[in-house]
């Protein structure tokens, strides 16, 4: 009986952990100028972690995107405006790919027929009240050819992708 009531304990503190690791269901990323809201990421077509826990990687993903675009747009609306978007689907630069025997983990190939892709809504505000929205579906087929350097930043070719868009759409309509 004691040895039952033991393994219960620990069957039930390890659930309990695996449900604390557990993402939002509809999270928020917030950083200056920037609000993002990440809808159903469990749908979303590609943004799988090739070694760290999936819901860890994800608030990685959702903040570096954030944090990056909030950059760009930082540079490119006024003090009193914001921008709002509501992504509804990611797909990574890349695939993964596993591995059978070398490590347990899958590694992501970069290759150019791999392109990254993101579906969002988006408005920008000024004092509160709506002066441009839209829906945009982002694909870049030449994301290896603008990016020369070899970097280690994480998500380069989505943040150049979210950046370009930026400035190729949002800029000109302000």
């Amino acid at each position: 009986m004691k040895i039952q009531s033991l393994l219960l304990a620990g069957v039930l503190s390890c659930s309990a952990a695996w449900a604390a690791d557990e993402a939002p269901v509809n999270p928020v990323t917030e950083d200056g100028v920037v609000k993002i809201v990440w809808q159903s990421p469990k749908d979303f077509r590609d943004i799988k972690s090739s070694g760290e826990i999936q819901s860890r990687y994800e608030k990685r993903l959702f903040e570096t995107l954030t944090e990056n675009i909030n950059k760009e747009a930082a540079k490119i609306l006024k003090p009193n405006q914001k921008l709002e978007m509501t992504i509804t689907d990611v797909d990574l630069a890349g695939d993964m790919r596993p591995t059978f025997g070398a490590t347990a983990n899958d590694l992501r190939i970069i290759k150019d027929i791999y392109p990254p892709r993101i579906t969002f809504s988006y408005q920008v505000l000024e004092n509160d009240k709506v002066i441009i929205a839209g829906d945009e579906k982002l694909s870049d087929m030449g994301f290896m050819d603008g990016i020369k350097s070899l970097t280690d930043k994480p998500f380069i070719y989505e943040t150049k992708m979210l950046t370009d868009w930026l400035k190729k759409t949002i800029a000109p309509q302000l």
